[in-house]
């Protein structure tokens, strides 16, 4: 359907007081599933969801790509199959993947000291308590703990304000080593920004070049993951999805920004790149991502990880005593993936050799928006597991 024809469809819906499901603004190649758009549809209908882009994969294709809903819901522009999201903490997820390249390749070691490589690391101590002394560790924090959650970083430090992206990533590491541990390393987990900044720190000083740079080079452009950025360029700044939460009264959407990052999200002069939480995607770059590590770090025959990397980011790192079950960068049990601040979420089923792709920009949900995930999982497993059996 041409752009005239699609904007005569809305007007005529909305003078005849009806409701019409929203026509895809992008045809792709891959499949559709009617069965994973009318799951979503009535959550739009409700305006419990602005709208969402979803991807079923198995190992070699994707199996289903749908957009429902509007990427604008007050100019009721139709959501598009290559739509552009904050993807937020799936970004630890590809970093750890990064970092693991350099661990192939024996450039650096998990068990290694942080302060090997980051000299500002030495002599880090636990956080003082009240007319206590600060104590040094048991032992210096490692870098499978910050790719853990287990260092004892906090979530970040006082110095990354007003926005988690203000300052240059060796300075925002620098501010981690002032501040005390929170408990003693690999103790706990603690979900923290400051683990994974500091891998993706590490990788510069390894590599030599800049983080964003070998993410390029030896993770996107190898997997074809051309959207995927810290800085969307203008033409792709026309398909990012408007961020949402719910209005005051809870029983619609209010329109916002994302509150933990710079605008305009295309200046590279004041914004910086976050290994923990910065980058833009699209659900088929993410798809690539995911099928990378489902193959055991092979993608369309070109190796670029070791299975044995993947297994030690794909399973449970955090101490045996430790109930969280985190991987190194990657959520872990039944299963592996990642969410995102703002609701976006990739996981991966190895037994029944399925992705799923959910991409939304919701700062939470009105009504029952919330189950929208868990429909659209409902609907890809009728669909597409039963098959895979």
């Amino acid at each position: 359907m041409n752009t005239l024809r699609l904007r005569l469809a809305l007007v005529a819906a909305l003078l005849a007081g009806t409701t019409i499901a929203p026509v895809r603004a992008q045809d792709s190649a891959a499949p559709h599933s009617k069965a994973i758009t009318a799951a979503l549809q009535p959550f739009v209908e409700k305006h419990a969801l602005a709208g969402a882009v979803t991807l079923v994969a198995d190992k070699d294709k994707v199996l289903s790509l749908d957009a429902v809903g509007y990427m604008d819901v007050g100019a009721k522009k139709p959501m598009r199959t290559d739509a552009l999201f904050w993807i937020a903490s799936q970004s630890k997820s590809i970093t750890a993947t990064a970092f693991m390249i350099l661990v192939d390749e024996g450039k650096v070691k998990l068990d290694d000291p942080v302060e090997k490589y980051l000299p500002e690391f030495k002599d880090l101590k636990l956080a003082a308590k009240k007319d206590a002394e600060a104590k040094k560790p048991a032992h210096p924090i490692t870098v499978r703990e910050v790719l853990s959650h287990t260092s004892g970083l906090p979530f970040a430090s006082p110095a990354e304000k007003p926005t988690l992206d203000a300052l240059p990533l060796k300075d925002a590491v620098k501010s981690y080593a002032t501040v005390g541990l929170q408990f003693e390393p690999g103790t706990k987990y603690s979900y923290s920004n400051a683990g994974i900044n500091t891998a993706g720190r590490i990788i510069e000083v390894v590599s030599g070049m800049p983080y964003e740079e070998f993410l390029d080079k030896r993770l996107f452009a190898p997997l074809g993951m051309k959207d995927t950025t810290f800085w969307p360029n203008d033409e792709q700044l026309t398909r990012l999805a408007k961020s949402y939460k719910p209005d005051a009264a809870k029983t619609g959407l209010e329109e916002i920004t994302v509150g933990q990052l710079q605008y305009p999200l295309n200046d590279h002069s004041k914004r910086y790149p976050m290994p923990a939480g910065g980058l833009f995607s699209t659900a088929e770059d993410v798809g690539k991502f995911c099928q990378l590590v489902l193959n055991g770090g092979t993608f369309h025959g070109k190796k670029i990880l070791s299975k044995e990397a993947v297994a030690d980011m794909t399973h449970k790192q955090t101490a045996e005593g430790v109930k969280d079950q985190y991987g190194l960068g990657w959520s872990t049990g039944g299963g592996f993936g990642h969410g995102g601040a703002f609701a976006t979420n990739m996981s991966v089923d190895p037994k029944r050799g399925l992705i799923y792709v959910f991409l939304v920009q919701h700062a939470g949900f009105p009504a029952d928006g919330g189950k929208s995930q868990g429909a659209f999982r409902k609907a890809a497993d009728e669909e597409f597991a039963t098959a895979k059996k």
